[in-house]
């Protein structure tokens, strides 16, 4: 029996979770990692007269600790992997199977004057730049994961290669997370990106 986990990176918080498989088999270690993007838009309707910070404040239904933001980007980071257990009872790692599932807010702009069309392109241009470097970090950390337990030694059992392989992933996750605060804060939320209204 083998197990594999599952973690879910939102974007500033990181929340653990395991998920058991029962896969046993023989051969060399093989790695995959498979992903799937949503885009989850949300309507934007800007009066004349009125500043896109303002139609966007009011249009989002992002909040984080309080604070309104017009883009978000979750991803999760979920892996399993197969082992093959000795005579002598050693275990190796033979497959392992990553999937990375991303979920992207950004506004869709539905009624605006030209003037505001354009500074709305411009931002929006901007912010999905930021968020898609949100999706790069999950990118990385799948990768990262599926290549690191694809590459564990062999344990004197198969317990201690579960426990090595997920503790591994976790950590991995873990230093993701922290990556990707300090780009929030290197970027300021992707001000410094061109994400930011006047």
């Amino acid at each position: 029996m083998n197990r594999g986990a599952s973690v879910v990176l939102r974007a500033r918080l990181v929340d653990l979770a395991g998920v058991l498989v029962a896969l046993v088999c023989a051969g060399a270690a093989h790695a995959a990692v498979t992903e799937e993007h949503i885009q989850q838009p949300y309507p934007v309707r800007a009066q004349p007269g009125e500043t896109l910070r303002k139609a966007l404040n009011a249009a989002t239904p992002i909040t984080v600790d309080g604070q309104r933001f017009h883009g978000y980007t979750r991803w999760k980071v979920r892996w399993t992997f197969r082992w093959w257990r000795e005579a002598s009872g050693r275990c190796t790692i033979t497959e392992v199977t990553t999937r990375l599932r991303t979920q992207v807010q950004l506004p869709e702009l539905h009624s605006a004057t030209p003037a505001q069309q354009a500074v709305f392109d411009r931002y929006l241009s901007a912010l999905s730049r930021h968020e898609q470097g949100h999706v790069q970090f999950g990118r990385d950390a799948a990768q990262a994961i599926d290549e690191g337990i694809a590459a564990l030694p062999a344990a004197p059992d198969c317990a201690a290669l579960e426990r090595q392989a997920n503790t591994l992933g976790h950590r991995l996750l873990r230093e993701h997370a922290e990556r990707e605060k300090q780009y929030d804060r290197d970027t300021r939320h992707g001000a410094s990106q061109g994400a930011r209204l006047e």
